[in-house]
């Protein structure tokens, strides 16, 4: 990590991600007192629907753009990004119009059947038109993120989570007060012009940024083949993942329901730790996220220089900045865990939980820089199977645990599966660079 370059994005996604994310959390406070926590529950469960629809749309084309891109600077075939990026935006505006058309043709029966609520179907034909716009622009961060300008779609989210946070606050307010199916589609329609805003937005920055490679194509010989090799795996990884999750988070308030919670009782105790408690852990996990993101294409080039020394270097230095940060992060969530709940959400309740999970986000934050190390050394469908292996242990958990002991088995099952993921991913890294530690 004696990149300048890498320095300098990661301070500059830092910084964004920190200033993003209070403007998120101070967002999420006012969301909480405008539609309460059953409504911050409901619109969860739309969200694990959306997030399980944009990872077929994205299919593996975030990953794929940055690992071409790389590979193809790495190696000084700079006239070759053009032909890249022309393969990367046709996959992705495939599978967001695919993903766009089965949302809208799903979200009667996925509302009352699956998710078992009928005030999420009109929330889910609004988030249907977000599809194209989150799968282009997967494709096209990729290729920022590869070539090391990164403040542009830095700049671009942050235009769109400003805008989108001023939408979602004018369709609140011509909302009924205490309608949740009204005020979910409101806070959905939001976000949804926003990523119509963003797309726009950074395919301008593209355009203008591609002139920089010429207007030659390269060489397209082969190309296809390479990104359907690297998308493809990690496509289908990501739809079992995904798909698990999404339905661990819909079994938690059945599983509530059936310990003998209340409906929207079952919505308020998800809610208070999806959509109140984990945006507080996370919160300082940007500077994590950052360097997990930017270590990929950092990794890539000197394995295609075959550089082990630097390899070794890097994963080494990433791993221990992130232990002594997220050590120093989970104490101060657990000491300050009430004062934080009650000046955030003004909730005892979330203060709580704060603490009971605060101990886990050495383990979480680390994990991150295992992943982004794994997927720098070509390892990501290693890492998405074993991220698939703990969704499924923890769907099996919490459909079996939740209905006897409530959120305690869920705060457990969370403990176990982080704890699970990790291990195996930590385990992986080791063997996949001790030869590089061998040779250095």
């Amino acid at each position: 990590m004696r990149n300048r370059r890498l320095l300098y994005n990661t301070a500059l996604l830092t910084v964004s991600s920190l200033a993003m994310n209070a403007v998120a959390m101070s967002f999420q406070a006012w969301l909480v007192g405008r539609i309460g926590t059953a409504g911050i529950g409901l619109y969860q469960l739309v969200v694990s629907v959306m997030n399980l629809t944009a990872t077929f749309a994205i299919s593996g084309i975030r990953f794929a753009a940055t690992r071409l891109v790389a590979e193809e600077l790495g190696a000084a075939h700079t006239e070759g990004v053009r032909a890249v990026m022309g393969r990367c935006l046709g996959y992705a505006g495939l599978f967001g119009f695919a993903a766009a058309m089965i949302l809208l043709a799903l979200a009667e029966p996925v509302g009352f059947l699956w998710i078992g609520d009928a005030r999420t179907v009109l929330s889910l034909r609004l988030a249907a038109f977000s599809m194209p716009c989150i799968s282009l622009c997967a494709a096209l961060s990729g290729y920022f993120t590869a070539n090391g300008r990164v403040w542009k779609p830095t700049l671009i989210h942050l235009a769109e989570q400003l805008a989108g946070i001023a939408l979602v606050v004018c369709f609140l307010r011509r909302t009924p007060a205490g309608d949740l199916e009204k005020s979910c589609a409101a806070v959905t329609l939001g976000s949804t012009a926003a990523d119509l805003l963003g797309l726009g937005l950074m395919a301008l920055a593209y355009v203008l940024d591609r002139r920089r490679y010429g207007d030659g194509e390269g060489s397209a010989a082969g190309l296809t083949g390479r990104m359907l090799r690297i998308a493809v795996p990690l496509a289908l990884s990501a739809y079992a993942r995904s798909a698990l999750t999404t339905l661990r988070h819909l079994l938690v308030p059945r599983g509530l329901r059936a310990a003998g919670w209340s409906a929207d009782g079952a919505l308020s105790g998800y809610g208070v730790i999806q959509g109140m408690v984990l945006p507080v852990l996370f919160f300082p996990a940007c500077i994590m996220a950052a360097l997990s993101e930017l270590i990929v294409p950092e990794l890539t080039a000197s394995q295609v220089r075959r550089d082990g020394r630097a390899i070794t270097a890097t994963t080494g230095e990433l791993l221990r900045a992130s232990v002594l940060f997220s050590g120093a992060v989970g104490l101060f969530l657990f000491v300050f865990a009430d004062r934080l709940g009650l000046a955030i959400y003004r909730s005892f309740e979330a203060g709580r939980y704060i603490r009971i999970l605060a101990p886990l986000v050495p383990v979480m934050y680390t994990d991150m820089a295992v992943d982004g190390c794994l997927k720098g050394l070509g390892q990501q469908v290693w890492s998405m199977g074993i991220n698939i292996a703990e969704s499924l242990l923890g769907l099996l958990l919490v459909w079996q645990l939740l209905p006897r002991w409530g959120l305690a088995a869920y705060i457990g099952v969370f403990y176990f599966t982080e704890l699970f993921n990790f291990s195996l991913s930590l385990l992986r890294l080791r063997r996949v660079t001790r030869p590089f530690a061998r040779a250095a």
